[in-house]
């Protein structure tokens, strides 16, 4: 339970004024379709956070313990610094799907997207740290539709009165804890 519940936390605030939390705004305000987007944002999450799942259990496994803490702890604290830069994404650009649905132009757009992503770094980091794969990658896409299915279903309505750099700044403090957390406990 705490795998799941440390990851949705983690993850929810993270995704706060990320690049795939303002894609799914453009999408939503563009293609004017929230249910295919928020299916597949759904898609692409499980997607891409089970493949960083795997990933951070993969390196779980070849990473010895002692050395493994100490490289979350810093993963984690530079994480936390990224959270504190501000994501932008070019609204201007483009968004084509002329034969292509709303659902799978969402699917490729969100899950090219979120590789690279501060929440697919985290997933990854956070399967790493807990061995429970379904715990973290479940965690991890419900934090990424509690922070974006708003976004889509409301539209620029919320994005105006979200104060970002405060959510920033929790996010960066969580991710500060988790790096200590890492540390001090087995």
């Amino acid at each position: 339970m705490e795998a799941f519940l440390v990851s949705m936390v983690v993850v929810a605030l993270g995704e706060i004024g990320d690049k795939t939390q303002l894609l799914a705004l453009m999408l939503a305000a563009r293609l004017r379709q929230p249910v295919p987007i928020i299916l597949g944002i759904v898609v692409a999450t499980l997607a891409n956070h089970t493949l960083a799942g795997l990933v951070g259990g993969w390196i779980r496994e070849i990473v010895p313990a002692t050395y493994l803490r100490w490289l979350l702890a810093l993963s984690f604290l530079l994480v936390a610094l990224w959270a504190l830069k501000a994501d932008s994404i070019d609204e201007d650009a483009p968004v084509s799907y002329s034969h292509l649905g709303a659902f799978v132009v969402t699917v490729v757009a969100f899950f090219l997207a979120e590789i690279g992503d501060k929440t697919q770094i985290a997933t990854v980091m956070l399967a790493a740290r807990f061995n429970n794969l379904v715990a973290v990658v479940a965690g991890t896409t419900l934090g990424m539709l509690i922070a974006d299915v708003p976004v889509v279903l409301i539209g620029k309505l919320t994005a105006n009165k979200i104060p970002f750099k405060a959510v920033r700044i929790v996010a960066a403090g969580l991710f500060a804890v988790l790096a200590v957390l890492t540390l001090v406990t087995n």
